[in-house]
């Protein structure tokens, strides 16, 4: 008897240890930031990824939208005393909230997406996005025939002139001739979900001489992408694959694998090897690229694709150096 109960307690502390949590009590949740799960963009790429990671273990998830800048701190505590074991706070302006709610709450794990939070409960996950943007911005120069292509960004804050920044970089590596028009929607969160001013951003670039547009912009993107289906110009989406959404003018998209950093920190939280700290991705860990699929085979030329696979192993390897805005 001795035995068995002695048996039985190495086989709890190991447990407790490993940190493993079994379905019953595993209790994950994720807040998606302005502009919806459904944006198509940015907040969709976690949703894909929290669903995938449903999908994959039968666990489901609490979730709320922010729509207001005063709900994402009582979310995140509303999120862990609901006994939340990892919370998922999407976007950068999730920073102060998730500093409070894990410092009130330091038994519960926090995965922040796109901005460093430094604290021993709390994992940080930022992506190398001009490296993924200067590969599309070779793109958008190879596919422009007068030598001119645009940049709408969304609110116009750092991370997004990161963006900016390594698109032209790219541009002008292709061809050292060409002009960016760049044009940002505005200054506050209220820029991440405007289509119509983003269409009309589009449209003054096309008017300019512009053929080929890339919107980094959340859901003010999809009036972007819009207006260059209308007016037959090419247009380059972000974060997600919207490849799909304007078939024949998307010329590609700057995949930012969120949906993957999402998944993968459930899952290491799930099975007890979730890390706190910082987490870089970028070409070499596959965390940012650029899509290629049946919506783009008819107008992504091979000779395309051959000069961004050529600049990404030269990015990878630091013979390119692409700047990071954030870091000037």
């Amino acid at each position: 008897m001795m035995k068995r109960i002695a048996l039985a307690l190495v086989a709890t502390a190991a447990l407790s240890v490993s940190g493993f949590a079994s379905a019953d009590d595993f209790n994950p949740a994720i807040i998606f930031d302005m502009g919806g799960k459904f944006d198509k963009s940015f907040n969709e790429a976690a949703y894909n990824g929290i669903e995938k990671f449903k999908k994959d273990t039968g666990i489901d998830y609490m979730e709320f939208e922010v729509t207001q800048v005063s709900q994402r701190e009582q979310a995140a505590q509303k999120m862990a005393r609901k006994g939340a074991n990892i919370v998922i706070a999407m976007g950068f302006a999730q920073a102060a909230a998730v500093e409070k709610a894990a410092k009130d709450n330091p038994d519960t794990k926090f995965t922040l997406i796109d901005m460093v939070v430094d604290l021993p409960n709390v994992q940080s996950v930022v992506f190398r996005e001009e490296q993924g943007s200067f590969l599309v911005g070779i793109a958008a120069a190879m596919a422009s025939k007068t030598g001119k292509v645009g940049f709408v960004g969304g609110m116009d804050i750092p991370l997004i002139r990161k963006f900016a920044l390594g698109y032209k970089e790219g541009v002008l590596y292709a061809n050292p001739k060409a002009e960016v028009i760049e044009n940002m929607t505005g200054t506050t969160p209220a820029a991440w979900n405007d289509p119509t001013k983003g269409g009309e951003l589009a449209k003054s670039q096309f008017d300019r001489g512009a053929d080929v547009v890339f919107a980094a912009a959340g859901g003010t993107g999809l009036g972007v992408l819009q207006t260059a289906a209308d007016e037959k110009k090419f247009a380059i989406g972000v974060d997600s694959n919207q490849d799909y959404l304007h078939p024949g003018t998307m010329l590609t998209s700057m995949l930012k694998r969120v949906d993957v950093a999402v998944y993968n920190a459930l899952m290491t939280a799930k099975e007890g090897t979730w890390k706190p700290g910082i987490q870089v991705l970028g070409l070499k860990e596959d965390g940012v690229g650029f899509s290629v699929d049946e919506w783009n085979k008819d107008i992504l030329t091979p000779e395309m694709i051959a000069a961004m696979d050529k600049a990404k192993a030269e990015i990878i390897a630091g013979k390119i150096k692409v700047t990071d805005y954030m870091s000037k």
